[in-house]
């Protein structure tokens, strides 16, 4: 079965990147320490890592977030999706227009015009088909932005919420939770590291 996963790493002030982020400073001043687990050595950080890269059936992700990883100090051929990892699955990006150009042409990109649902629709689609492909369970991942994750579980459409809570205060940046329907999560799992506390729960019902 396809889970739809929002997987994104936090600080402990709620923060999914730091102060002024764009396309030169993608994760602002301060945010490089929020990914700092993603380049550790400690087998469980790595663990983490490889086990949500290889589930990874389809990436959804924001344009904004787009423009960061496909801008000039962005992703290249040792350094990308899952960092070290770098996977490969179907990138499908939300976007009110598409770019006039993509520079990292071989990744296999699907730029959706018609919202957050529809772009959560393809991506399945294309989870389900490369499942179907490798004979094995694939799902669909929403790797962020901020923006992206949080429109998504106030729209219901996220099954399961990872955060990588990384030990670091950035006092401000882009906030992960601005409002929203109160929700119900289930805690599935919590693995701790000296990079970062990575939760993982199912989401439910919305609190009535």
């Amino acid at each position: 079965m396809t889970r739809i996963i929002a997987d994104i790493s936090v600080s402990l002030d709620g923060f999914v990147t730091g102060p002024d982020p764009g396309p030169d400073n993608g994760l602002g001043t301060g945010g490089e320490a929020l990914h700092t687990w993603a380049f550790s050595d400690d087998p469980d950080d790595r663990r983490v890592l490889e086990e949500a890269t290889a589930r990874s059936g389809a990436v959804v992700l924001g344009r904004k977030l787009f423009d960061v990883v496909d801008g000039p100090g962005g992703w290249d051929d040792t350094i990308g999706y899952g960092a070290g990892e770098v996977g490969k699955p179907a990138f499908v990006v939300v976007t009110s227009s598409q770019p006039e150009a993509v520079r990292l042409t071989g990744l296999d990109w699907t730029f959706v015009t018609t919202g957050l649902a529809d772009a959560v629709a393809v991506a399945r689609e294309r989870a389900e088909a490369a499942a179907s492909d490798s004979g094995k369970d694939l799902d669909v991942v929403l790797m962020g932005g901020g923006a992206t994750v949080r429109s998504a579980l106030a729209a219901g459409l996220v099954d399961v919420l990872t955060l990588h809570l990384a030990p670091v205060v950035l006092g401000a940046g882009t906030p992960l939770f601005t409002g929203g329907p109160p929700r119900m999560l289930a805690q599935r799992s919590v693995t701790s590291t000296s990079t970062a506390t990575h939760l993982t729960y199912d989401v439910l019902e919305v609190i009535r």
